[in-house]
């Protein structure tokens, strides 16, 4: 144990040699001494452009930072680094120099080093047309028909610039052909980004209504539901955390006649199409150490969107919305979590497409994933502590290929308990039993984390209605 008695100057430059890669030329530094960066050298990118990176830097050539901060500095810079999702890998060198000089700074040489992802993956789909893997499991009996075959083209960073094309043919259960293209930054700034999409996509089967908090479908041979769509969107990144998104959309709905007569409600008042020009502003503060599975740092995010805005459109809406959630760590590999949503739409008669509550888009209460609530406003609170089993590397020195042979693995025994409420005017009409009451769930998973993005996790839950049950899915709720 390190006596507590020791000068704070010795503890810091310990924790420089011990906890990270600094190595410090002859003598003591005194931790409120500022260095100065002497240069940043970038490896391994050698698709992508070094602007992109150096723009999600802190640290720059000729800035100035004091000891006491370098550490943290240099360890956001990793994380922020990291987040683009461009490497599999990345890390840092650093070296402090004494300047002959005693009137001058002390120099750092900061060096990052990635391991950049495979960008051009061209892949089969075998996917499961229902809300999640444990309602075709439970609620579907497993029907193999309600699959969705087909294939996607993800080409990320086609110009080196993080930008990324994509391009999904869909079949089987759905049909669905989609088309996008989005770059981060279209201006020198590197602040103003643009993306734009268009899509096709019909269906045979539909939910036309929900009964008891349950999705009914309705199957023909015909086409019972055709969407189609096209959306320009704006971003403007400031600074590191800062987004704000101007998105601006056309859609046209349409419904085979058998939907409008079994659910009038569906587009409402018996109509079988739907038209309507939409544009959404969303703002989003995001400071987590990791996007896909974050231990630290705090996201924030609110959304105001309006639909109906031409003179001929048949749909007006307006949706407002908020999120806050914070990651800190406890110590000893413990970790927690805590976030507050909340969402409100208008007016309060409202399509049946368009009727959202919990269960039928990210946000949820764990413990009533096979449940779809339907409801005009919405609030979830939700709660996790999570202890590290693992965190480790693995190189697969077989594997010749540098874009695969690092296997990043992270393992979690995660506690969580969560609370929500959805204020329905419709609970009666499609007799809900769980809108206009408090919802609480609680349980444990075991969440593995893993390179590309992957997240399996494996959980046991309870509800306040006394159910259970054993769920599996592919994506980190919190």
């Amino acid at each position: 144990m390190i006596p507590k008695t020791w000068p704070p100057v010795v503890l810091l430059l310990m924790a420089l040699l011990v906890s990270s890669q600094f190595t410090r030329a002859d003598g003591l530094v005194d931790s409120t001494q500022k260095v100065v960066v002497r240069s940043v050298t970038l490896k391994g990118n050698y698709r992508t452009r070094d602007r992109i990176i150096l723009r999600e830097m802190t640290l720059h050539v000729g800035d100035s930072v004091r000891l006491s901060t370098l550490p943290e500095r240099v360890s956001w810079d990793q994380r922020n680094i990291n987040n683009t999702t461009l490497f599999v890998t990345v890390d840092t060198e650093t070296r402090l120099t004494p300047s002959d000089d005693s009137t001058q700074l002390t120099q750092l040489d900061l060096t990052i080093i990635m391991k950049e992802r495979w960008y051009l993956i061209a892949y089969p789909v075998f996917d499961l047309a229902d809300r999640n893997f444990n309602e075709w499991w439970y609620d579907r009996g497993r029907d193999f028909s309600r699959v969705i075959y087909g294939g996607h083209l993800s080409y990320r960073n086609v110009t080196g610039n993080n930008d990324r094309l994509q391009v999904i043919i869909e079949r089987g259960f759905l049909q669905r052909t989609v088309l996008s293209y989005a770059k981060p930054y279209i201006d020198k700034a590197q602040r103003i980004g643009l993306r734009v999409d268009v899509g096709y996509i019909t269906n045979k089967e539909i939910p036309y209504r929900t009964l008891a908090d349950k999705w009914v479908y309705v199957k023909s041979e015909d086409v019972l539901r055709e969407r189609r769509y096209a959306a320009v969107t704006l971003t403007h990144r400031r600074g590191l955390y800062h987004y704000h998104t101007l998105d601006t959309r056309y859609t046209h709905n349409t419904i085979a006649d058998t939907i409008a007569r079994i659910n009038p409600d569906y587009f409402l008042d018996g109509r079988t199409n739907q038209k309507f020009l939409a544009m959404s502003y969303t703002y989003r503060y995001d400071r987590r150490d990791n996007v896909v599975y974050p231990l630290r740092g705090t996201l924030f995010s609110g959304n105001a969107g309006v639909s109906g805005i031409l003179p001929g459109d048949n749909f007006h809406f307006l949706d407002l919305s908020a999120s806050m959630t914070r990651y800190w760590p406890l110590g000893n590999r413990f970790y927690a979590a805590g976030s507050l949503r909340g969402r409100s739409t208008w007016p309060t008669r409202q399509p049946y497409f368009n009727l959202r509550g919990l269960g039928n888009s990210v946000d949820n209460v764990r413990g009533y994933e096979l449940y779809v609530i339907d409801g005009q406003r919405t609030a979830t609170w939700r709660n996790s502590i999570r202890y590290q089993l693992v965190n480790t590397r693995k190189q697969l020195n077989w594997l010749h290929i540098r874009q695969f042979n690092t296997v990043p693995i992270s393992i979690y025994v995660t506690g969580f308990a969560d609370a929500g409420y959805v204020r329905s005017t419709v609970a009666e009409q499609y007799q809900s039993q769980l809108a206009n009451r408090l919802l609480v769930g609680t349980g444990m998973s075991l969440d593995i984390v893993s390179f590309y993005n992957l997240v399996m996790r494996f959980s046991g839950t309870i509800n306040a209605q006394g159910k259970s049950g054993f769920f599996f899915n592919l994506a980190q709720e919190l």
